[in-house]
């Protein structure tokens, strides 16, 4: 299983996504499941994937490679804007379904893949599109700038609760970091380390990429600061005045 993550903000876009794969208890591995395609001055495109790991590095390799876009062979590199560029991550997908998906079948395997493509080519604006495994996809907006997939129950309040299209690019990894600590602590299938990715609009090339362990010291402090603002929103909070009711005994 995996939380990725992706938010389309003013200021542009914050990414994150864990890195566990889980094949089974004893099968555990580490994978990157974060991918760019820039061209530093023209485009900055960045890739989130959950699913079926054979199949989401298969259709990295397909948009490396190239594919066939209303005639025209293209990769991430060369489509004219970000609408192009989902059509194209769509294309992939039902290429290696073509290629891999009957043989899947034939073993009880689903063919199971989501992915998160956002970015800013030169002449557009920054958009954030989720992709299924259909190949078709939806784009994030002013009323729902966050999109997720993988194990995005866990993390999502904290994200409707406080995120906006105008939050900062700072505050924004704040989010997206207490909603992955939220994923990681109630689901043992999403692992450190994570990999975030920060864009700024119009600048066309990443300001930040991170890798986060269990050791790093601002996430250490993140963790223990919102556990600890929980805990003290949780003690001030007034009790139910229920107890205080005639004829009802008994207390918290």
């Amino acid at each position: 299983m995996t939380y990725c993550v992706g938010l389309w903000l003013e200021q542009g876009l914050v990414m994150l996504a864990d890195t566990r794969t889980n094949a089974g208890v004893d099968n555990i591995s580490t994978f990157s499941k974060i991918f760019t395609s820039a061209a530093p001055g023209e485009r900055m495109l960045s890739l989130l994937s959950a699913g079926n790991l054979a199949i989401t590095q298969s259709v990295w390799n397909c948009l490396c490679e190239g594919l066939q876009l209303d005639g025209e062979h293209h990769t991430l590199l060369t489509v004219p804007s970000m609408f192009r560029a989902a059509q194209l991550v769509g294309a992939a997908i039902r290429h290696v379904y073509q290629m891999d998906g009957p043989a899947l079948k034939e073993q009880g395997v689903g063919f199971d893949v989501s992915l998160i493509l956002g970015g800013q080519i030169a002449g557009g604006p920054v958009r954030l599109y989720l992709v299924y495994a259909a190949g078709n996809f939806i784009e994030a907006t002013p009323d729902t700038p966050f999109l997720q997939i993988g194990e995005h129950k866990y993390g999502k309040p904290i994200l409707d609760r406080a995120l906006t299209h105008q939050t900062s690019l700072e505050d924004g990894v704040k989010l997206t970091l207490v909603s992955m600590d939220s994923t990681l602590r109630s689901n043992l299938t999403v692992g450190l380390p994570l990999d975030l990715l920060v864009y700024e609009t119009d600048s066309f090339r990443i300001r930040l990429q991170q890798r986060i362990t269990e050791e790093d010291p601002y996430f250490h402090q993140l963790r223990e600061s919102w556990s600890a603002a929980l805990r003290d929103a949780y003690r001030r909070m007034p009790l139910p005045d229920w107890f205080s009711e005639p004829g009802l005994s008994g207390g918290p």
